[in-house]
Order: structure tokens, then C-alpha cells, then sequence
């Protein structure tokens, strides 16, 4: 046989072994991984709360605008609002908190090594 028809033959029985990759870089692991997670369900859309601000702080403003009198008068719409605005909030967060309750998930997702 010619030399360099033996070298094309060699060349062609090597080829597919240089652009194979090896069978053990070709293996992927699979496995599934999963885990119990608290998930938090709450009592309200209202996070920040601002309707239990927002009335406190016309209750407390117009009771604080009845107390007041003189200048001290427009001090103490301002006080009364902003103490009422504080307990408001803090009322309906307390409420919010009653009616938030919590529950246990099993999340799976695929993890490939």
C-alpha cells in the first residue's frame, strides 16, 4: 500500500477519536434535591399599614384640634395626628398579626453535577 494513502487511512480512523470527547466527560450526574421551607402567609395586602395610620391620624388630629386652644391650638392638631398616626398603625399591625399564619412547603429543583 502507498505511504501516503496508508496516512490518509491512519488519518481518518483518528479523526473521530480527536473530535469525540471522552465518554467519562460526557456523563452528567442528575439528582433532585428538596427541602421544607416556611413560607409566611399574611393577614393584609396593606404592609405599611396605612389605613390604620391614616385614621389614627385624623382621629387623633381632630381630637388634639377639640383639646387645644390659642395658637396652642394648631400644636396640638399636629401632636394629636402624629400620636394618632403611631397608634394606628400599631393597631392594625397587631391585627395584622393575628390573622397571619405559616405553612411548611417541600421545594424540589434539579441539581446536575
Amino acid at each position: 500500500m502507498n505511504k501516503s494513502l496508508m496516512l490518509i487511512a491512519s488519518l481518518g480512523l483518528l479523526a473521530p477519536a480527536l473530535t469525540t470527547t471522552p465518554v467519562h466527560a460526557q456523563e452528567r450526574h442528575h439528582r433532585v434535591v428538596c427541602e421544607d421551607v416556611q413560607v409566611k402567609h399574611k393577614g393584609s395586602k396593606d404592609d405599611h399599614r396605612l389605613i390604620g395610620t391614616g385614621v389614627g391620624a385624623v382621629a387623633g388630629g381632630l381630637l388634639g384640634h377639640r383639646v387645644g386652644g390659642g395658637k396652642g391650638k394648631t400644636l396640638a392638631t399636629v401632636g394629636g395626628a402624629v400620636a394618632g398616626g403611631y397608634v394606628g398603625n400599631r393597631v392594625q399591625k397587631k391585627a395584622q398579626d393575628k390573622k397571619t399564619y405559616y405553612t411548611t412547603e417541600r421545594r424540589c429543583h434539579d441539581v446536575y453535577d
